[in-house]
């Protein structure tokens, strides 16, 4: 049966001016025949079926064009594919803020509904783990942007795609081949770990646990059963107290602002949770049927106005329920004048757990009379506990082909399979995982760059990543940080030929180790894919420490990328701090003298090191003139 490899579908875009591979498999022996944009092409399967061909470069076009397959056997159905575009192509990767959707972003409502760009066209390559290389794996297809098809879409691939789209006039291909909670040594080939003596004991290593695991995988069966027997969801007992009736509800109610978990309202456990929230409808909405969004509940959900159920979404219901935006119809004979309740029953087994918003899909509306203003639901609601199940640690994942943190599997899985597709390049959002062996990214990291590179024969094709971004409680004191280390290591990798860096070290967010702003994000990978890959002028990084020169007691740290002048954002400088040889650290005066800056301390009178931004969530304000945040560093780099 002729079949196509994973990335070939309707509405896909292939990469201009490059040359273009289009393989498949079909019986042995088979003349395999391809034709497209006026080019002909004609191969023999080979003793596996396997066939290949090669169609020579072709200039951007939005015009959709057919590509037509056939083989020189009548019980083989040909294969014509539609909708066709040539321009630009890249590989979107990494964990899990590569894999944050569009409808999970800030102003994701506007976002989502402006999404409408027919030149742009989305791929999301099935999760899968594998021991060995696939070639051909279950597809998806590509599918137009639309506000329908955004919506589940990388969030960082789409607002890098949509920039270049809009800078460069031609179509934009983007493949998302993301997993969230995933080390950078799962996206690597074994035979390039193995080649490193530093990275081949994580290949070794794992081979051990494989060989012993058969006792780990017993006890983590039985951590997960004893897990999920106590974080089942088996009775509503709320609902038997009356927490959802219009009355003063009985138990020990507290106040909790939403959007937000509970979790960074200072309730460290997981369980079940009661949201209640009062609200005063006008007479005009008497007898109408309604619409009440309540955004995102963590992880169910059971919904409640004037103490009946209204809606409810569970994981069994769907995996994304977690992030999905609830919203549901209010019956007609439920809505009064008035006084009126809703209530909504949050049940989370795991991780984080309550009613995440986003605060624009948080609001109570009334279709029938649309020029009545809806009533926001963000804000102060009632809540109550109904059950604790303390904190909740996931029994880690035993080594194996199951898991999706072992060594090469990811790529085995996910990346092989698009090889050799032609792309531009590639960009990557990762790191949270390997933070804690950030000396060992400083190999592993480019290692797995010069690994794809390698594997797709395309030479040294652009690869852009970003920095990690500001995370977890603000540093009062200078500290040490294993993120300001792994951030190091990244910014180290930018000595690897044709790579870029998009530093987020400013629009994080402490409590949230996905931060909704991933428009910024995209964008800033944008600026150095266009500098660097489409030679256009534009600033695209912000200060990058050069060098560091000693005047008395003061220390003047000069920097790249100053594109027309250094600029503090706030009344002075912060995030520098200053040691001597001593290497204790206190927080420096620094001031913007020209291009440089000047830092200096009253309790160093000999100054020999400088940070900057040296922290897991810095406070730190120097930008340049095209408001891009400076690179975080160290001079005492060891």
């Amino acid at each position: 049966m002729l079949k196509l490899a994973v990335v070939f579908t309707d509405n896909m875009v292939l990469q201009q001016t490059a040359v273009l591979p289009v393989w498949g498999t079909t019986s042995p022996g088979m003349l395999v025949t391809v034709r497209f944009a006026g080019q002909v092409k004609t191969v023999k399967a080979d003793v596996n079926g396997d066939w290949r061909v090669t169609l020579e470069p072709l200039v951007a076009s939005a015009i959709p064009q057919e590509m037509n397959i056939t083989v020189n056997d009548p019980d083989q159905t040909a294969i014509t594919l539609r909708n066709i575009l040539i321009g630009e192509v890249w590989v979107c990767s990494g964990q899990s803020n590569m894999e944050f959707r569009v409808s999970q972003t800030k102003n994701s409502d506007k976002e989502t509904s402006e999404a409408n760009f027919p030149g742009i066209r989305l791929l999301t390559i099935p999760k899968l783990v594998a021991e060995t290389p696939q070639k051909y794996i279950a597809a998806n297809s590509w599918a137009v942007c639309t506000p329908e098809t955004v919506s589940f879409f990388s969030a960082v691939g789409y607002f890098f795609g949509r920039e270049l789209h809009r800078k460069l006039g031609v179509p934009v291909g983007l493949i998302n081949a993301s997993w969230g909670g995933t080390v950078a040594e799962a996206w690597t080939s074994k035979n390039t770990l193995l080649e490193i003596p530093e990275l081949a004991e994580l290949v070794t290593k794992y081979d051990m646990d494989v060989a012993n695991s058969a006792e780990i995988i017993a006890e983590y069966k039985v951590a997960i059963r004893q897990m999920e027997q106590k974080t089942a969801d088996i009775r509503n007992e709320g609902f038997q107290r009356g927490w959802a009736d219009i009355p003063n509800p009985p138990g020990d109610w507290s106040s909790m602002e939403l959007p937000g978990s509970w979790q960074n309202r200072g309730l460290d456990f997981s369980g079940v949770l009661w949201f209640r929230k009062e609200i005063e409808l006008p007479a005009s909405w008497q007898g109408k049927e309604l619409r009440l969004a309540i955004g995102a509940t963590d992880k169910g959900d059971v919904t409640y106005f004037n103490n009946v159920q209204v809606g409810s979404i569970t994981m069994d219901d769907r995996q994304d329920s977690w992030c999905f935006r609830r919203t549901y119809a209010i019956p007609a004979n439920l809505v009064k004048t008035g006084k009126n309740v809703i209530a909504v029953r949050v049940h989370s087994d795991k991780y984080d757990g309550g009613m995440i918003g986003p605060a624009e899909a948080m609001h109570l509306s009334c279709p029938a009379l649309p020029e009545s203003p809806s009533i926001p639901l963000t804000g102060v609601w009632k809540y109550a506990v109904e059950n604790n199940y303390g904190k909740i640690v996931i029994p880690a994942i035993p080594p194996g082909p199951d898991n999706p943190n072992s060594p090469s599997v990811l790529f085995n899985g996910m990346i092989s399979p698009l090889i050799p597709f032609a792309i531009r390049g590639a960009i990557w959002y990762q790191g949270e995982s390997n933070a804690d062996r950030a000396v060992q990214y400083r190999t592993l990291f480019p290692s797995m760059i010069q690994d794809w590179r390698t594997q797709w024969h395309q030479g040294e094709f652009p690869f852009m990543f970003v920095q990690l971004a500001n995370f977890r409680t603000e540093a009062t004191i200078p500290v040490e940080s294993e993120w300001a280390e792994l951030r190091e290591a990244q910014t180290m990798t930018l000595r690897l030929p044709n790579t870029g860096m998009a530093t987020a070290i400013d629009i994080g967010e402490a409590l949230d180790i996905h931060p909704q702003n991933k428009q910024d994000v995209g964008l800033r990978l944008a600026l150095n894919a266009l500098a660097k890959t489409y030679l256009q002028q534009i600033a695209y990084s912000g200060p990058m420490f050069r060098n560091m020169t000693k005047t008395g007691n003061t220390l003047t740290i000069h920097f790249d990328h100053v594109n027309g002048g250094l600029k503090c954002r706030g009344e002075k400088l912060c995030g520098f701090a200053i040691a001597g040889a001593d290497r204790k650290f206190v927080w420096a005066d620094a001031k913007i003298s020209g291009d440089s800056v000047v830092v200096s301390s009253q309790s160093v009178s000999e100054p020999e090191f400088v940070r900057y931004a040296w922290a897991d969530n810095p406070a730190c304000n120097l930008y340049n003139s095209a408001d891009l945040p400076a690179v975080p560093f160290r001079t005492d780099i060891v």
